[in-house]
């Protein structure tokens, strides 16, 4: 037997991210200078972007054995990433130093969190998929409970875990039953077995279903969703912002890698499941939102619902609709670290910005964060001239072409209705009068720099969303080819 050694070009950017964590968290036990340690963070992700732009290549790239997928998709996604975890460690670093937080061990669970992000983003196996899943877990479990002092905080991270295991342990139920079905764990080949034909579709349907479950509970999808509100709630406002923006790129690459990559011969059994989702995730993110006065369990049921958005971009089976997901991931990643930015940037003081009644009269004393809010609100619910509408309606125009009228007309209910709690907010900030004193708000200037610039951003690919859509169809024209 020979051994032939891998090429590791495709995978520079994840060796280089497992090193760098290793070396912070070296460092910062050696040397314990935390602006060191911030500091080489931020430059581990400005090195793996570097690295990902490095070695990308127009066309798709196998190594490992096939196990491992480099393409366009997959590095547009890990560039948000990286974006992504660069922001949340800029906005939470007041917050983090207020509460005793800030330490070695945090930033190295970031990298490694974002580590697994990566490795899902580029699995095309279904153990990488799985090694992917549980290093991202492992690692949001340990950022919710990192106050140990909180039990609030501890609580959230037992329901998360417990639920998490459920998750993982459904996915391998359906990962299995699809392997004693076609013989193998490869993506590319278990598409070859589903076209070819399987001896019991049964059991197909079966796997197809623990499958989904799965994926619904990652995505924090209804009728999988229960952990979502209160996992937003009990952790520590900076990791609430980390586990509603950079996971769900992973997320959808992993459904993209699973339904599309390995089962698209069978997207009329997954479809109507889908179907399903997309619409209770629009219910009941959106209803629920209504009755919720803490700020960040109505923006967990609003990620509730845009998930359920985001489904029905796949489920039109069509590239229009991968392509409409894949815009709609990204740019929700880019509201949600500007909203819950915002509410950990307002959580100073040994105060906790949870209440909407905390954000009363906000324009009085802060012009400017009010502005962003309401810009970031706006776009939530999918108002012009802001980069959710465009988002939401490239998603529709996909359903409609895809002949799904029904739920594109359905999407467009449940958003009426969601756009009550989005102008709620926006009303408080601007015709309520404040409920006492408002604090000052300080921070540190590249946070007020970087959340000032993610607000614009948010209006600007509104006005000009045709840039960033051409990236998207760029890359989805390369991974489906």
């Amino acid at each position: 037997m020979t051994f032939s050694m891998p090429d590791l070009a495709p995978a520079l950017p994840e060796i280089f991210v497992l090193g760098m964590a290793c070396a912070v968290l070296l460092l910062d036990v050696i040397t314990r200078n935390m602006r060191m340690t911030y500091v080489l963070t931020l430059l581990t992700l400005a090195g793996a972007a570097f690295f990902t732009a490095f070695t990308a290549q127009p066309e798709m790239r196998l190594t490992f054995g096939g196990q491992f997928v480099d393409d366009a998709m997959g590095d547009l996604l890990k560039l948000m990433a990286y974006f992504a975890t660069f922001a949340v460690a800029v906005y939470s670093r007041t917050y983090l130093e207020e509460r005793g937080l800030l330490r070695g061990e945090y930033l190295v669970l970031m990298l490694l969190a974002l580590l697994g992000m990566m490795v899902m983003i580029s699995a095309n196996h279904f153990l990488v998929l799985y090694v992917g899943l549980e290093l991202l877990s492992l690692s949001l479990y340990a950022m919710v409970a990192f106050n140990r002092e909180s039990p609030v905080a501890v609580e959230a991270a037992m329901k998360y875990f417990i639920l998490g295991a459920l998750a993982s342990g459904l996915l391998l139920y359906g990962m299995s039953l699809l392997y004693g079905l076609t013989g193998t764990l490869e993506l590319p080949r278990l598409a070859e077995a589903v076209h070819a034909g399987v001896k019991d579709q049964m059991i197909l349907a079966f796997g197809l279903v623990f499958l989904v479950a799965g994926l619904g509970f990652k995505l924090g999808a209804a009728p999988f969703h229960m952990w979502v509100p209160d996992i937003y709630q009990g952790a520590p406002a900076a990791v609430t912002l980390f586990i509603g923006s950079a996971p769900k790129l992973a997320a959808f690459a992993f459904t993209m890698r699973l339904l599309v990559d390995g089962l698209a011969p069978a997207t009329g059994d997954w479809q109507g499941m889908l179907a399903v989702m997309a619409v209770m995730s629009l219910a009941i993110g959106n209803l629920a939102a209504i009755m919720q006065t803490n700020i960040k369990r109505m923006l967990a049921y609003s990620t509730i619902s845009h998930m359920g958005f985001l489904l029905l971009g796949v489920l039109s089976g069509t590239f229009a609709g991968y392509t409409a997901a894949l815009y709609y991931a990204i740019t929700y990643v880019l509201m949600s670290l500007g909203g819950f930015g915002l509410v950990v940037y307002l959580s100073q003081n040994g105060v906790e910005a949870e209440h909407l009644d905390d954000y009363k009269g906000l324009n009085t004393t802060h012009p400017w964060l009010a502005a962003l809010m309401a810009i970031l609100m706006f776009s939530m619910a999918g108002l012009p001239p802001f980069v959710g509408f465009y988002a939401k309606l490239s998603i529709l125009q996909a359903l409609v072409g895809a002949g799904w009228l029904w739920l594109a007309v359905v999407a467009v209910f449940f958003s009426l209705i969601g756009a009550f709690y989005y102008l709620r907010v926006v009303k408080l900030l601007y015709f309520d009068a404040p409920k006492a004193e408002m604090p000052v708000y300080t921070s540190t200037p590249d946070a007020q720099a970087l959340l000032s610039a993610n607000g614009v951003a948010v209006l600007a690919l509104g006005i000009l969303p045709q840039p960033l859509f051409t990236v998207c169809i760029t890359a989805m024209q390369a991974t489906l080819q």
